[in-house]
């Protein structure tokens, strides 16, 4: 079947996620072979984009390129995620602890502006707005940081957690918990001690990982 991009916003990057969005579910197994040709083929692009977008896969260890042979599945192991995860607890506790030092409420408006979000997506079993809302909470985090370097380095990352989230997420036939976890997540960081707020942090990033291993165990059996 060919895959539709649109023009306008970058090739590259949404090939990348719809490759990358396959591999986390598990659509493209581990140790497949793909090639430039049939991917430019099936979205109906010249090579450039196709090779951009591998080029970010690589980077993201999902796939390995291998000229002129051809590119190779990596895929995530249990390893890779709890890399994944340990690096994003590293990143996201620094972020977090600055963040906890801005008194301006201004600056907090976006971040209590997707915890409603998450409330309403919550309210109406809408998946799709809960996950835009969830990353975007998160990603104040690192901007309220005021650490371009941080911020940067998850905004690297961002689309790979961006697919591992869409993947557990969608187990969730009620989103109330995981929107009260983030409510609460942001209360504390505005009134509790850094402290409580890293073991608040640690408890969400530790569940997110958790799950995604369990669907990994639930692809192996």
């Amino acid at each position: 079947m060919t895959e539709t991009v649109k023009r306008g916003e970058s090739l590259g990057a949404q090939v990348a996620q719809v490759l990358r969005q396959r591999i986390v579910r598990g659509e493209l197994a581990r140790g497949a072979r793909i090639t430039e040709e049939a991917l430019a083929e099936e979205f109906s692009v010249s090579r450039g984009p196709i090779r951009d977008a591998l080029t970010q896969l690589s980077f993201e260890k999902l796939v390995e390129v291998q000229r002129p042979r051809g590119v190779y599945i990596t895929g995530l192991s249990q390893d890779d995620v709890d890399q994944l995860y340990s690096l994003r607890g590293a990143l996201e506790q620094l972020a977090l602890s600055r963040a906890m030092r801005v008194d301006d409420d201004a600056r907090w408006a976006a971040m209590a502006a997707a915890v409603g979000r998450m409330g309403a997506a919550a309210d109406s079993g809408d998946h799709a707005a809960f996950v835009a809302a969830d990353l975007e909470f998160h990603s104040e985090i690192y901007a309220l940081a005021d650490h371009p370097r941080l911020q940067g380095a998850w905004s690297q990352y961002l689309p790979t957690f961006a697919s591992l989230l869409e993947v557990t997420i969608n187990h969730d036939d009620d989103l109330h918990e995981s929107s009260e976890d983030h409510l609460k997540l942001m209360d504390v960081m505005r009134s509790g001690t850094p402290e409580e707020a890293a073991a608040v942090l640690t408890a969400h990033l530790d569940g997110a990982r958790d799950r995604m291993l369990s669907e990994l165990a639930d692809r192996q059996n």
